[in-house]
C-alpha cells in the first residue's frame, strides 16, 4: 500500500509538472505557471492572495503556485526536497551557501543563469557591471551563476561592530567622547567612581555586553580589539600583503587581550559579559536609575525601546573606532552579496525559466525593491515633496508614510513581500528617502543608524578584510565548516579565560598558540588562501 501510494504521488507530481508546462506553452496569452517554494514569513498572511503577488502576476503575466512552510521549518524542508529530487521550478529565500551552489549546480539541479540574465534580465546585468563586489559573490569558479543573492546594502550593517556610550554621563562628568583606548579606559574609570547617575550609590556598570546568539554585535572583543588588530569575529580571518591571517594567533591579539584583562580586573567591565544573555543586559540597563555607561552591541535597540515613550535610548551615541597604542584604528567591515536566495531548478521548462528570471529582474528594479520593502505607493510610502531632503542633503525621492511605520522606522509587512526572495536594495535607494528632522524620534531609527555608520566609514580598510563572498571548493566546505566551529569555540573559550584571569597571558600564551596546531589551523588557512586566489 505504501509503495502504491508513493507511485501514485509521483505520477501526480509528474502530471502536475506536465500541466504546468502545457499551461505555459500552449497559449501565449495564458499566464506562465511558476511553482515556487518559499517560507511563509511572519506578517504575510497568505501569499496566494497577497496584494504584491497579485500585482506581479498581472504585470508579468505569470501565475504563482506557492508551496510554503513556516519560516522556522523552511531550511529543513528545503534540504529534504533537494535530497528527494522532488523540488519545484523556483526556490526563493533559498539560503544556498557558495559550496552548495557549486554542488547542486554541477549536479544539474540548479540551472546556470548566465544566458537567461544576458537575454532577459537587464537590471541584474547592469548591477553586475556597476556593483563592484557582485560578480565575486555570484559567479562560481566554473564561470556559471547558479543562484541570485539578495543584494541588500545597508551602511549600518556594513559597520556593525559598534559601541554605544551614555553621552549624558559624559556631559555630567565634563568628559569628551573618547578617541583612544587610554581615553576610553579613563572614561570607564570615571563612570565607576564618580556617580554619574547621581543616586549616591556605587551601582554604575561602566561597560557591558553579552555573547548571546540572538543579539547582533555582542562580545567584549567585537569593537575594542579593532584598536589592536582587525577582528572579524565571524571567522577571525584577515588579509595582510595578500596572505590570509588568523587574527587570534597574532602578537597584536595578545596586546588586545592585555587591555581587555585590565578593564575586567579593575571592575570597568561587567563581570557577567561571558555568561549573561541579552535579557540580563536589558534588565540591567532599564533599571529606574540609569546604570550602564557603555554597551558593546550593534544596535542600541537591543537594549532599549527606541521610541518617545521610552526616551532613555536618546542618552546614547556610538563611540567612533578607537586608536590603540600602536596607532591601529579600524572599523569592523562587512559587505558582500551573501548566500544564494533565488534559484531556478531543472524542473522548470524553458518558458518557466524565462518567466522566473523576468520575475527576479523585476524584483531587482527600483520599483520592485521599494515595493518589496515598503509596500505600495500611498500606503507604505509616497513620493517626496520637492523641498524635502534625503540622507545626503539632496532632493529626496521617497518618504515613509508615518502611519505604516513601526517604532523602528520599518513598515509593517501586511500585504507585500517584505524582501522575499531576491532584490537590489542599494544604499542609494535607502538614502533617497526623506531624512527625519529628529534622528532620535519615532520612526527615525534607520536614519540614526546611518548617521552612526558614517562615523565608522572613514576607518574602514577593505584590503585587510577577507572577502566574505569567496567561493570555497565543495570538497573543502564540510572540512571548513567543522574547523571553523572548533577554532571559534577555542578562541572564545580562551578569550574568556585570559580576560577573567583564569589563564595568565605571560605564562599560558605559548600553550594557547600550540593548541592551534592540533586544531589544524594551517590547513584551515591554506584552504582559504587557495580560495582567495581563484
Amino acid at each position: 500500500m505504501m509503495i502504491l501510494s508513493l507511485l501514485l504521488s509521483a505520477c501526480g507530481s509528474s502530471q502536475k509538472k506536465q500541466e504546468d508546462a502545457v499551461t505555459s506553452s500552449s497559449d501565449p496569452n495564458k499566464p506562465t505557471t511558476l511553482t515556487v517554494f518559499a517560507p511563509q514569513n511572519v506578517g504575510i498572511e497568505n501569499l496566494d492572495v497577497n496584494k504584491l503577488s497579485k500585482y506581479i502576476e498581472e504585470k508579468l503575466n505569470i501565475k504563482f503556485n506557492w508551496n510554503t512552510v513556516p519560516d522556522a521549518a523552511f531550511s529543513d524542508k528545503k534540504l529534504l526536497l533537494l535530497a528527494s529530487g522532488d523540488y519545484p521550478a523556483v526556490i526563493m529565500n533559498a539560503g544556498i551557501s557558495k559550496a552548495d551552489q557549486i554542488k547542486y549546480g554541477q549536479q544539474g539541479a540548479f540551472l546556470p543563469l548566465n544566458d537567461l540574465i544576458d537575454q532577459y534580465a537587464p537590471n541584474i546585468k547592469k548591477a553586475m557591471e556597476s556593483v563592484s563586489y557582485l560578480k565575486q559573490g555570484m559567479v562560481a569558479p566554473d564561470g556559471n551563476i547558479y543562484a541570485l543573492p539578495k543584494l541588500n546594502e545597508c551602511l549600518h550593517c556594513t559597520y556593525g561592530q559598534r559601541m554605544w556610550i551614555n553621552t549624558e554621563w559624559l556631559k555630567k562628568l565634563g568628559l569628551t567622547m573618547p578617541t583612544t583606548t587610554d581615553e576610553f579606559y579613563n572614561v570607564l574609570k570615571a563612570f565607576k567612581e564618580k556617580d554619574p547617575n547621581g543616586n549616591g550609590k556605587a551601582d554604575e556598570v561602566p561597560f557591558t555586553t553579552s555573547t548571546s546568539d540572538n543579539v547582533w554585535g555582542g562580545g567584549v572583543d567585537t569593537f575594542l580589539m579593532n584598536a589592536f588588530i582587525y577582528d572579524n569575529s565571524s571567522d577571525y580571518l584577515s588579509v595582510k600583503d595578500g596572505k590570509v591571517v588568523f587574527s587570534p594567533a597574532q602578537p597584536e591579539w595578545k596586546e588586545g587581550l592585555k587591555y581587555l584583562r585590565k578593564l575586567f580586573a579593575e571592575g570597568l567591565m561587567d563581570k557577567g559579559v561571558f555568561t549573561q544573555n541579552n535579557d540580563a543586559v536589558k534588565q540591567m540597563a532599564n533599571k529606574p536609575d540609569a546604570d550602564v555607561g557603555a554597551v558593546g552591541y550593534a544596535l542600541i535597540s537591543s537594549v532599549f525601546d527606541v521610541n518617545d515613550a521610552h526616551p532613555r535610548h536618546k542618552d546614547y551615541d556610538v563611540v567612533p573606532p578607537l586608536k590603540g597604542p600602536d596607532g591601529v584604528q579600524l572599523a569592523g567591515y562587512s559587505v558582500g552579496a551573501g548566500d544564494g536566495q533565488f534559484v531556478i531548478t531543472n524542473k522548470a521548462t524553458k518558458e518557466q525559466q524565462i518567466a522566473a528570471v523576468k520575475l527576479a529582474d523585476f524584483l531587482w528594479s527600483e520599483e520592485g525593491t521599494v515595493m518589496q520593502s515598503w509596500g505600495f505607493e500611498g500606503e507604505g510610502w509616497k513620493k517626496a515633496d520637492s523641498s524635502q531632503k534625503d540622507y545626503n542633503g539632496e532632493p529626496a525621492k521617497y518618504e515613509v508614510i508615518a502611519k505604516a511605520a513601526s517604532d523602528n522606522g520599518e513598515t509593517k509587512p501586511d500585504d507585500y513581500w517584505w524582501q522575499l526572495g531576491t532584490m537590489q536594495m542599494l544604499n542609494s535607494v535607502r538614502e533617497s528617502f526623506v531624512a527625519p528632522a529628529d534622528p532620535l524620534g519615532n520612526g527615525a531609527f534607520e536614519y540614526r543608524l546611518w548617521l552612526a555608520a558614517k562615523k565608522y566609514e572613514p576607518f574602514a580598510k577593505p584590503e585587510v578584510v577577507y572577502p566574505s563572498d569567496t567561493f570555497v571548493d565543495p570538497t573543502d566546505a564540510l572540512t571548513i565548516a567543522q574547523m571553523q566551529k572548533t577554532l571559534s569555540d577555542y578562541v572564545k573559550s580562551n578569550l574568556a579565560q585570559f580576560v577573567t584571569g583564569n589563564k595568565d597571558l605571560d605564562k599560558d600564551w605559548d600553550s594557547y598558540l600550540a593548541g592551534f596546531k592540533g586544531l589544524q589551523l594551517e590547513q584551515y588557512l591554506a584552504i582559504y588562501q587557495k580560495s582567495l586566489k581563484k
